[in-house]
């Protein structure tokens, strides 16, 4: 496919997933489990696009929202399906930022029989579970689509939904670090920062800052830090009584597995969490010479080509076990 038409296939499908909006009244908006920034903002921003065209909108996760994303305008409106399921069901759904159908997690429950949903992500990795899928895998995050959506809707941004935008994409590249950040996605950025976004507060509060139980779980992390016999991989495992201990919650974790791929001359950094009895979460990390994505795929989970995830029902010594031989034979 060449540039344009790939280019005309997009613009296609923003048409699709707008017609799939302006053809409904009220949806029932998702993001993944266990919710990071982008997630979070890209939840908002699409809550907000409905607002925008009349339409009513009932924004739900699995769980909470992360407490450092609170102050975005609308994250307490986010309902906690484990505390407070609804009986209502919902037959149209707009998902954000999830790779599969599986990253909804039991929210679920609450698609009706009939229900059609819009499915609206970047991950290379997504299977296009849905009705309409609206797809681009070069965007650096899932709020860098719902920019273009709201501009080929002609709508005018306001602060409130900048920072949102903001954020899903300080979030995801890294503080504008990683390889996915594009020169789209600096003149996306130029542009909330001119609609008042503070975007060097932004990036002290969520880049900077660590609360004590981060730290704490970093310490014991890093106490458990381990490489391959050629240096090329490093791993981090944190238990259940390592998260007991230090009183840290997931969110606590997040960024943890970069200690281990920043190491210089390791290509594969893994962070191993014990979630449960016989259940380990896998982060993966590379820098250039593996496809996490695929390591992550073949154990059921999925990403992008440098950050990935995966969960395994297993015990943590054998998840490491599995998974470090994996990327040994894809960097092989």
């Amino acid at each position: 496919m060449t540039a344009e038409q790939a280019a005309a296939a997009y613009a296609g499908s923003l048409d699709d997933a707008l017609s799939f909006i302006k053809s409904g009244e009220r949806f029932l908006v998702v993001s993944h489990v266990q919710p990071d920034g982008d997630a979070i903002s890209s939840t908002l921003v699409i809550a907000w696009l409905l607002q925008q065209l009349g339409k009513q909108a009932v924004l739900m996760n699995e769980g909470a929202v992360p407490a450092r994303l609170h102050y975005l305008d609308g994250a307490d409106t986010i309902v906690n399906y484990s505390e407070q399921a609804p009986e209502e069901k919902f037959d149209r759904i707009i998902s954000v930022d999830c790779a599969d159908a599986r990253r909804i997690g039991r929210v679920a429950e609450s698609f009706g029989a009939a229900a059609r949903l819009l499915n609206i992500d970047h991950h290379p990795t997504n299977d296009a579970f849905g009705a309409v899928n609206l797809l681009r895998a070069d965007a650096a995050a899932t709020v860098e689509i719902l920019y273009d959506l709201i501009e080929r809707a002609g709508l005018a941004l306001d602060q409130s939904v900048a920072t949102a935008i903001y954020t899903g994409l300080l979030t995801d590249t890294g503080g504008f670090r990683y390889s996915n950040t594009t020169p789209r996605v600096m003149h996306i950025a130029a542009a909330m920062l001119s609609l008042g976004v503070p975007g060097h507060q932004l990036a002290d509060y969520l880049l900077e800052r660590m609360t004590k139980a981060q730290l704490l779980i970093l310490q014991r992390g890093l106490n458990q830090l381990t490489f391959s016999e050629d240096n090329r991989i490093a791993w981090l495992t944190v238990t259940a009584a390592d998260m007991a201990d230090t009183g840290a919650s997931g969110e606590d974790l997040e960024g943890l597995v970069n200690y281990a791929r920043n190491v210089e001359g390791v290509e594969v950094g893994l962070l191993f969490k014990e979630a449960g009895e016989n259940q380990v979460k896998v982060s993966l990390r590379s820098a250039a010479q593996a496809d996490v994505a695929a390591i992550a795929q073949s154990f059921g989970g999925g990403g992008h080509v440098r950050a990935a995830g995966c969960k395994l029902e297993t015990s943590i010594d054998h998840a490491v076990q599995q998974v470090v031989q994996a990327v040994k034979e894809a960097l092989k």
